[in-house]
């Protein structure tokens, strides 16, 4: 098995492999797979590169971890899917909140204006689960005031995987 390289040269490629390795095994969160690649080795600034590059094709998803992770919880303790589906229509989770948050971590509290950095943004509050409403709801404030940019926000439908 070969060893990552711990020196900053670590190319795109095999950092590539090495998360489709473990994309190979299970499915991974988005956060899961950038632990266990720098946890090998590999430095942050060819991570994420590779990670955006995997998200776009759909190979490492959120979205696709959390249901196959509640699934298979439930499924080990006997739960049926129609309650984990009717428990998490309930859940008092404001995910419009919860969208602007995460943008601001990682973006910081200025909302872009050019669309390329909003598109940038949107893809990934995207891979992360958030619809279509949530994305458009995370350019805005509070007060649903402040955002004059175009929406570029595409109208998103997950399919079943």
């Amino acid at each position: 098995m070969r060893r990552p390289s711990n020196s900053p040269t670590a190319d795109a490629k095999t950092v590539e492999a090495a998360a489709m390795r473990l994309l190979a095994g299970r499915e991974h969160s988005v956060e899961e797979l950038r632990r266990k690649l720098v946890r090998k080795g590999y430095p942050p600034d060819t991570i994420e590169p590779v990670i955006e590059k995997l998200a776009g094709k759909r190979l490492v998803s959120d979205e696709r971890f959390t249901s196959s992770f509640v699934h298979h919880h439930a499924k080990q303790l006997g739960v049926a899917d129609s309650q984990v589906d009717e428990a998490l229509r309930h859940a008092e989770v404001d995910w419009v909140k919860l969208a602007r948050e995460v943008r601001r971590r990682k973006f910081g509290a200025a909302v872009p204006r050019s669309l390329g950095e909003r598109a940038k943004q949107a893809r990934f509050l995207q891979y992360r689960g958030f619809d279509a409403e949530q994305l458009r709801a995370a350019f805005r404030d509070e007060s649903g005031e402040g955002d004059d940019a175009p929406d570029i926000t595409p109208d998103i439908t997950f399919e079943a995987e």
